[in-house]
């Protein structure tokens, strides 16, 4: 066992020194949610523990959670390498909490096109934030601005006011240090700076140093994706009518094992990303009126109801105002047809059946022909469909072995029956 672990402390050092004065560039672009946090914490651990030289974060985002976007902040002030954020590529922004972790770095670079900016908290339900939480956010940037050295004023209206800047403004109003389309080039230009947060200062010895560029894995790109409102949302969907399927069709199991599966999936990731209490309802609504809708049929009025309550939850389950957090309006339409098509199918599919013949059971024999057995005086046996039945008749003296007849009714098991004419 005490090779095992020396080889193993072996071969970490081993690594350690093969990686050892690399430049970590860690690609990020999408909303700053829970997903996002750790990928990001878990790549700054690595840098640390591989001992790189420089972190640079390409960052595209529109913003996100303040809690998550509270962790990377931490996570880039503690940190034992020097980050710098790069809002990249072309035409990105770090808006919102993206400003925040840009401010925490030691130095900002921005790409030709881009943009940062627009920090003013919401709330995800869409609702005004009180000024005792813009009060907080708005002495958290600026503290932030003072320790980097940037401009702190501009930052607290970033908040308050929701400014935002281009990169060439944000160079003349000390926001951004540099400006650079590449990391090849942002390397060029930072190379021999110090890092004065280190005891003594640290100063960036780049040239020559290899750049390694790190993506989120399968599973964390995964998890980032199935926290977009839009993924939510059609799990969401395919869950509660994977449920009510199961409902209509008890036994079959896979309608409720992949329903309950996509349901779990979407409940995950609203809770990552938080919802509207009002949408959720209007949605657990549309559920009900859709299960009633199946088990006692209202002709089409009551999945009429869940059809607009669930356009109602769809349209207010995320945030209206931040555009990360809200589902698209072209998909909230298509899934509401689609459901509409799904129910008008099964309702006039119960219509016919209801005026249609019955064809199985005892009903299904009426207006049937078939041939006396045993004399009916009045009850004995006939032969309708080939299988013999018991039969009464209230035809005077009776029916005679032979004769054909005609079912006229179904009294339980024995059918009422008269003399074919």
């Amino acid at each position: 066992m005490k090779k095992i672990f020396r080889t193993a402390a072996v071969f970490t050092l081993l690594v350690s020194l093969l990686s050892a004065g690399e430049i970590f560039v860690i690609k990020f672009k999408g909303a700053i949610n829970p997903v996002s946090a750790i990928y990001l914490e878990t790549r700054l651990t690595q840098a640390e523990i591989e001992q790189a030289e420089l972190v640079i974060i390409q960052l595209d985002t529109p913003g996100g959670l303040d809690a998550s976007m509270r962790k990377i902040v931490q996570k880039i002030l503690d940190s034992k390498v020097p980050v710098v954020t790069q809002v990249y590529p072309k035409g990105a922004r770090a808006a919102s909490a993206g400003l925040f972790v840009a401010l925490a770095s030691d130095y900002i670079a921005m790409a030709g096109g881009t943009n940062l900016g627009a920090a003013h908290p919401v709330y995800i339900d869409g609702g005004t934030v009180s000024e005792k939480i813009t009060n907080d956010a708005a002495a958290f940037i600026r503290a932030l601005a003072e320790k980097k050295g940037k401009n702190a004023a501009w930052a607290e209206d970033a908040v308050r006011k929701s400014v935002s800047v281009t990169e060439s403004e944000a160079l003349k109003l000390k926001v951004a240090d540099l400006t650079a389309d590449s990391a090849e080039e942002l390397i060029g230009k930072i190379d021999g700076k110090i890092i004065e947060r280190f005891k003594k200062g640290q100063k960036l010895a780049l040239k020559g140093k290899a750049l390694r560029h790190i993506k989120m894995s399968f599973w964390e790109t995964t998890l980032q994706t199935a926290g977009d409102p839009d993924i939510v949302y059609m799990l969401l969907i395919l869950g509660i009518f994977g449920i009510i399927f199961e409902f209509t069709a008890p036994g079959t199991f896979a309608p409720g094992v992949i329903g309950g599966s996509c349901l779990i999936l979407a409940l995950v990731s609203m809770g990552s990303i938080s919802i509207s209490f009002a949408g959720a309802s209007f949605l657990a609504l549309a559920f009900v009126l859709f299960i009633m809708e199946l088990k006692t049929p209202a002709h089409g009025l009551l999945g009429l109801g869940g059809i607009l309550s669930l356009l109602a939850g769809s349209l207010m389950l995320f945030n209206p105002i931040a555009p990360y957090f809200k589902i698209s309006l072209p998909l909230v339409i298509i899934m509401a047809a689609l459901v509409g098509g799904l129910f008008v199918l099964l309702i006039s599919l119960g219509l016919s059946s209801m005026k249609g013949k019955a064809v199985s059971g005892g009903e299904s024999l009426l207006g049937a022909f078939g041939e006396v057995k045993t004399d009916l005086a009045p009850v004995g046996i006939v032969h309708v469909k080939n299988e013999d039945w018991s039969a009464e008749t209230d035809e005077e003296g009776g029916i005679k072995k032979g004769e054909k007849i005609i079912v006229k009714a179904v009294t339980g098991a024995t059918l009422i029956v008269g003399r074919k004419k």
